[in-house]
């Protein structure tokens, strides 16, 4: 039986320990993110949603997830 390896990555500043070889989009999901009202950033870069689920997490990350908020 394969063992399931963790990785410890830093979403909105908050420290959280994930298994490895999650896709960003896949995490995104557990997380319940409404994709159309956010940007996401990976590591101090803003990352295309079209490429989400073809970026996989590693140990370290940090991502920031920035939701837009309409008004006048």
């Amino acid at each position: 039986m394969k063992k399931i390896k963790k990785i410890k990555i830093k979403i909105n500043g908050k420290l959280s320990i994930i298994n490895d070889n999650f896709s960003i989009l896949v995490y995104l999901k557990t997380l319940k993110i409404p994709l159309k009202k956010v940007a996401i950033e990976l590591n101090q870069e803003i990352i295309d949603k079209s490429k989400l689920n073809k970026i996989k997490l590693k140990n370290n990350d940090r991502i920031e997830i920035v939701h837009f908020i309409g008004g006048g």
